[in-house]
């Protein structure tokens, strides 16, 4: 075999230090700098002629910087001789303008995929897109990874009497439904209407929640606005705990402030991002995750089986 290489953009430095002590490798060096004006500086520090590379960088906050440091270190490998180019990106920014929800607005998603490929990008590593068409805007591979097989273990070591599984909105029921079948659980539905961006209003629940102790599943959260105000509504339902599992934490604005006052008794989420502690908040691993998908991408193996 070729052999490959694992590369951390500034983003995910410690998640690339995770994954290759799972895959028993060195992280391959490269000097990443800025030029006094915040122009990105990148120089791979050692040879990959003819070898499979593997970038790791989350693209979230400051996610301009994070997007550019991705494209410059892909192009550095495109001109230094790479074999083949994988951006294994455990959060993908721009994912939530995935459409054009009014006139004269930019499908930012799309525009950002565009990037990835111009730049040299041969396929695309994620895990739990906002939205799963993302996949469509390329015109490379994308292994789109589900963040629900490492909330099910965590949640079952919880032993909860009589769990449930909720949606903290319409557009998240599909990924809810996937987790609730794969537990073998009921489903209920938190029904709100968003009036502008990052702020909701929770209307009322579909399905009974009385005595139940209710799991949201959600790809990610950001200010924990709709996170706080369901597990109210559902707690005004008659549920007896209310715990979210979001694999993205996001967590900008008054996200702690939310979780500090709010009725949202544990928050899980994974390490996508880099978070800071917080007493309600349990951070769970995928590094272990991505670790065997770069392994099975270089050795050409089934990447769906992992989740079947």
């Amino acid at each position: 075999m070729r052999g490959y290489k694992v590369f951390a953009g500034s983003a995910s430095v410690e998640f690339a230090k995770e994954i290759c002590q799972v895959l028993d490798v060195p992280l391959a060096k490269a000097d990443i700098k800025k030029f006094s004006d915040g122009e990105i500086s990148v120089q791979i520090a050692e040879s990959v002629r003819g070898r499979d590379v593997f970038i790791v960088q989350s693209t979230g906050a400051p996610s301009n910087d994070n997007l550019m440091e991705l494209l410059i270190m892909t192009d550095a490998l495109k001109r230094s001789s790479a074999q083949s180019i994988t951006a294994v990106v455990p959060y993908y920014g721009y994912a939530r303008q995935d459409r054009k929800a009014a006139p004269r607005v930019p499908i930012t998603a799309k525009l950002v995929a565009n990037l990835y490929e111009t730049a040299g990008i041969d396929r695309v590593v994620t895990i739990d897109l906002h939205a799963g068409q993302i996949q469509g805007f390329f015109d490379i591979p994308v292994d789109n990874l589900y963040g629900s097989i490492t909330f099910e273990t965590y949640i079952k070591s919880k032993n909860l009497k009589n769990p449930i599984i909720a949606s903290p909105d319409i557009g998240g029921v599909a990924r809810a439904r996937y987790f609730a079948k794969r537990m073998g659980l009921e489903m209920v539905i938190v029904d709100k209407r968003r009036e502008k961006a990052n702020e909701s209003e929770v209307m009322g629940i579909i399905g009974d929640v009385e005595g139940k102790d209710v799991i949201m599943i959600d790809d990610m959260v950001d200010t924990a606005g709709t996170m706080v105000k369901a597990a109210t509504a559902l707690k005004n339902k008659g549920a007896t705990s209310v715990m979210a599992c979001a694999t993205h934490g996001v967590l900008s604005g008054k996200a702690y402030e939310n979780l500090e006052h709010g009725e949202l008794d544990e928050l899980i989420i994974t390490n996508t991002l880099v978070t800071k502690e917080h007493k309600n908040i349990k951070v769970l691993t995928v590094a272990p995750l991505f670790a065997e998908v770069i392994r099975r991408v270089y050795h050409n193996e089934s990447v769906n089986s992992l989740f079947s």
